[in-house]
């Protein structure tokens, strides 16, 4: 019984070895079939963005998956063969804060750029051209590399590291990575030309508004907000710039002066270096510039103002105008780790921003239009105020003259000479705004008759009522620089006199240019000068004239309070 038994156990044998067979390769199947649907859905899901930089990561975190990698990064390859952006995944915050330094393209990932090829590692460690991991990178030991094709260029290449459970990456997995790697280059492709032609249409917007702002009259610094803002949107830059010469003259070994600042606006009215900043070698050359690493912009911050980021990643510099001719920069900039500036970007910047130039040539040129139309309408007016006017009012009082002596009436002769005196101090105020009305208005930089009014109703609220003020003859025509920065800084301490120690109801201003001379006059009603009191004050005064050759004098009026007089030469 039992010796019949025994052979039958043979064949139950080779069927159980069968069916476990037949089971472990319905396991390698449905894996495979697993994986394929996988690596389906990974293509779907890749090629279902078209920002690049979403792209790029999903790609990244996409390949982790498939491979059940720990690790994964892409490392976007650069014209100079180096890494110009790394997008890690697997990482924690803590242990990418703890990074010293991400690759540069070095050691075995320098390799992979040098030969893009597929790179299966059991060990990383264990390969020649490994140099190993920058201080506070986590140790890593399989290791899977494969490139990103665009079309034939290597776009990057994908980097996967410490496979699951300990195991290396096998044959399977590398084909699938470089599946992987070959939609994705086509969903790189389409990001970029996605890219292009959005950048495109804010281009062509962007060009229609800035002609729109310059037809419908737009200031220049409105014009330049749009250009800022506009360049920004078109260049995904966390910070845009433009930069002008802080002196026009001799600028190229100068500064360059923030104007507009999209991003950092504490930056405006910041100066930069021209030598040896990116800006700078812009304006001077002419030629538009881009960098990996702008690193600190050598921002001079205005007094009292802090300076935004002091680093910076990609950075892009275009002038604005042609060389020879440049008129100001363009300043980019992206935050560090960033994907840099395209050179196709830059020739998109470039283009629009000879377009800013010209568009800023001509609102300048329409401002300059206007301001000497208004100079024209000025003159105009002055000339018919001298010939007119002022000609008939003097007509008027020579025939009260002529006739007051025929006025027998003590009352009535006395009012026709107050008459004559008013049409007198009326001319001399229609000269005065004759004299106002020619000079030129700067607004930067105020003349010294605007001075004088701004002193004089600043003192309103000190002495609680406004002084007379007269003002005859060219004040910002004929005083020169050394006397017109000297006589404002005479009339605030005369003014700071009368509120300290005058004690007075009344003051009066006038300040008269003629018989090559300036002089100013400052007289109030108040208690007149002390007998024995400290006069470092009228001292500073009188030393002030001294230095410009002219004269001082402080008395007592004959009708009360004190009388200033100071009086220095023209020329």
């Amino acid at each position: 019984m039992s010796a019949d038994s025994s052979p039958s156990l043979v064949p139950n044998m080779r069927l159980d070895e069968l069916l476990a067979e037949l089971q472990t390769r319905l396991e390698a199947v449905l894996a495979t079939r697993d994986r394929v649907h996988a690596l389906l859905e990974a293509v779907v899901s890749v090629g279902s963005d078209l920002q690049l930089e979403t792209v790029l990561r999903r790609i990244v975190a996409t390949a982790v998956r498939l491979v059940d990698a720990s690790y994964g990064a892409l490392g976007v390859v650069g014209e100079d063969n180096t890494l110009v952006e790394f997008i890690p995944v697997g990482l924690s915050e803590e242990e990418i804060a703890r990074i010293e330094h991400w690759p540069h393209g070095l050691g075995l990932l320098g390799l992979l750029i040098k030969e893009p090829a597929p790179l299966r590692l059991a060990s990383i460690a264990d390969h020649p051209e490994s140099y190993g991991f920058p201080p506070g990178h986590p140790p890593m030991g399989s290791f899977l590399g494969v490139p990103l094709r665009v079309r034939e260029e290597v776009f990057g290449n994908l980097y996967l590291t410490e496979k699951r459970g300990g195991a290396e990456f096998d044959e399977d997995d590398q084909a699938v990575v470089t599946a992987l790697a070959t939609a994705a280059g086509v969903a790189i492709e389409n990001a970029r030309l996605y890219e292009e032609t959005r950048l495109r249409e804010i281009w062509l917007q962007a060009s229609s508004e800035v002609t729109t702002a310059l037809l419908s009259g737009a200031g220049v610094g409105e014009v330049l907000s749009q250009v800022a803002r506009r360049v920004r949107e078109m260049s995904d830059a966390d910070l845009v710039m433009l930069l002008f010469p802080s002196d026009p003259v001799g600028a190229s070994s100068g500064t360059l002066r923030v104007r507009i600042a999209e991003g950092a606006e504490d930056l405006v009215d910041a100066e930069m270096g021209v030598e040896g900043s990116l800006p700078g070698a812009a304006y001077v050359d002419g030629e538009p510039r881009m960098v990996n690493e702008l690193g600190d912009l050598g921002i001079m911050a205005p007094p009292g103002q802090a300076t935004g980021a002091a680093v910076w990643g990609p950075g892009a510099a275009v002038p604005l105008g042609a060389a020879g001719s440049v008129r100001g920069v363009l300043a980019l900039g992206k935050r560090p780790g960033r994907l840099p500036f395209t050179p196709s970007m830059l020739r998109m910047l470039h283009a629009f921003a000879g377009q800013a130039a010209i568009a800023l040539e001509l609102a300048e040129a329409r401002e300059d239009a206007e301001r000497l139309g208004l100079l024209e309408d000025r003159d105009r007016i002055a000339k018919d105020l001298h010939d007119v006017v002022i000609q008939r009012l003097f007509a008027v009082a020579m025939t009260l003259m002529s006739a007051v002596r025929l006025v027998e009436h003590p009352e009535g002769s006395a009012r026709m000479r107050h008459a004559i005196d008013e049409l007198d101090e009326t001319i001399r105020q229609i000269r005065s705004t004759i004299f106002a009305l020619q000079t030129p208005r700067d607004v930067a930089e105020p003349g010294l008759r605007a001075r004088v009014v701004e002193l004089v109703e600043g003192a309103r609220g000190h002495l609680g009522f406004m002084p007379g003020l007269r003002m005859e003859g060219p004040l910002d025509n004929d005083v020169p620089a050394s006397v017109a920065d000297q006589l404002p800084a005479v009339l605030r301490e005369a003014l700071s006199n009368v509120v300290r120690h005058a004690r007075a109801s009344k003051a009066d201003v006038a300040v008269t240019v003629g018989d090559g001379r300036v002089t100013l006059v400052v007289q109030d009603n108040g208690v007149g000068l002390p007998e024995d009191g400290r006069r470092s004050g009228l001292r500073n005064l009188r030393e002030r004239a001294d230095r410009l050759g002219g004269e001082f004098t402080a008395e007592r009026a004959a009708e009360g309070g004190t009388r200033l007089t100071w009086s220095v030469p023209l020329g």
